[in-house]
């Protein structure tokens, strides 16, 4: 009895011992992440304890001295926010008022698709989940399919369709000699994908380069894709941003949408608002008529349930407040002309101090570029000593985002 209880006792021990050692090597394996690229800039700017340092690779808009901007439009909007409405759970797709405005941004204030109820759409975490969303549903609707990327493009769009497990390819776009659009090696790549590709396209001031097709090179790149049968997924985070006009900046979906393509759209109201943290943004998919609509919707929150549920209110209700109310959006499209305008007179001041310092160097696409970020044309290297010697942080691309004038 005495050694049983003995041995078992051993057992229970040895056992126990076992599942600690178990359970201590659940995580042994897992290795540190490498860093965002964008996100580490802000990681090292922040660990830099130099005075002078400077951090000019996140995509946020700053004032003259550095700080964040909250839009007056914004803050009266959330003064009639306050106390007045309830934060109850939005539906799935999000709210109605919001995705209904933001429709009306990106295909027109008289659009026939709106009136014709021919758009799936449901509100997003901003650009970022709207495109998630839209990966996971072309994974699960066109498995067989790709998608294809600029090169370059905001890193975190490989990202975004890799985890969605949707195999990419990738177009030219950049030409680094001219710092201007690679359009014929883009055009040949359009022609030598498989009929009925996906490709992911920058609505206006592509991200990173601030490069963008003109108005007649656009309407060719449709062409190519009605002949080729390809489906277009715009991103557009940036409308009104770059050129000041909302209109203006969603130039090329319009061109789409005149050809009579089934498009896709992602808009974001980060930059463009100002709502950064409020992560507000939609979704859209253009179908064949209403019933099509109503199915794909119903797909679309499908695939947002188990990710997050639901969308959150705070942001959406400001957007809401802003576009459905004459006086504020009047005020928010000054509010937003007048970033914009900002950003191009950094771009020219930026340009006439490099070319008045003697420099060898031509600047022009400095100029030519839009949106806020400008692609330089600096070698990591170069950026690396930018950053040792003079504390001046940015992406080892050579991405800088306007902060204040030069």
């Amino acid at each position: 009895m005495a050694l049983r209880t003995m041995i078992s006792g051993r057992a229970v021990r040895s056992g126990a011992a076992m599942g600690a050692r178990s359970i201590s090597s659940w995580w042994r394996n897992v290795e540190p992440a490498p860093k965002d690229p964008i996100l580490g800039v802000t990681e090292a700017f922040l660990a830099d304890p130099s005075p002078n340092k400077v951090n000019v690779g996140v995509g946020a808009y700053r004032d003259d001295d550095g700080k964040p901007v909250v839009l007056e439009c914004v803050r009266e909007a959330e003064r009639r926010i306050a106390g007045n409405l309830n934060m109850e759970y939005l539906p799935m797709g999000g709210s109605m008022n919001m995705v209904e405005e933001t429709l009306k941004l990106a295909y027109g204030e008289n659009s026939e698709l709106i009136k014709d109820k021919r758009i799936a759409a449901i509100q997003a975490l901003s650009g970022t989940g709207a495109c998630r969303i839209f990966a996971d549903f072309q994974r699960r609707f066109r498995p067989e399919s790709q998608i294809y990327i600029p090169v370059p493009t905001w890193s975190n769009h490989h990202n975004i369709w890799r985890d969605a497990q949707v195999p990419q390819r990738t177009f030219h776009y950049y030409h680094p000699e001219s710092k201007g659009l690679d359009f014929a090696s883009m055009m040949d790549d359009i022609k030598n994908a498989p009929n009925g590709s996906f490709f992911l396209l920058h609505a206006c001031a592509h991200n990173p380069t601030g490069v963008d097709p003109s108005e007649e090179q656009w309407r060719e790149i449709s062409y190519q894709f009605k002949a080729k049968g390809h489906f277009a997924f715009f991103d557009m985070a940036y409308q009104g941003f770059a050129s000041g006009d909302p209109e203006k900046d969603a130039k090329s979906i319009r061109i789409f949408l005149e050809d009579g393509h089934l498009i896709g759209c992602s808009q974001s109201y980060a930059k463009n608002m100002g709502l950064y943290g409020q992560r507000v943004g939609c979704l859209s998919v253009v179908c064949e008529d209403e019933k099509q609509a109503v199915a794909v919707k119903s797909q679309l929150q499908q695939l947002a349930r188990p990710m997050y549920s639901n969308p959150p209110v705070h942001g959406a209700l400001i957007v809401s407040i802003i576009l459905s109310d004459p006086d504020l959006k009047k005020l928010w499209l000054k509010e937003v002309k007048g970033m914009a305008d900002r950003i191009i007179g950094m771009r020219t001041a930026l340009r006439e101090n490099l070319e008045s310092l003697g420099s060898s160097l031509s600047w022009e696409h400095i100029t030519n570029q839009i949106g806020m970020f400008c692609y330089s044309g600096m070698t990591p290297e170069q950026v690396d000593r930018l950053t040792n010697e003079f504390h001046i942080y940015m992406t080892r691309n050579g991405r800088i985002r306007y902060t204040a004038h030069f």
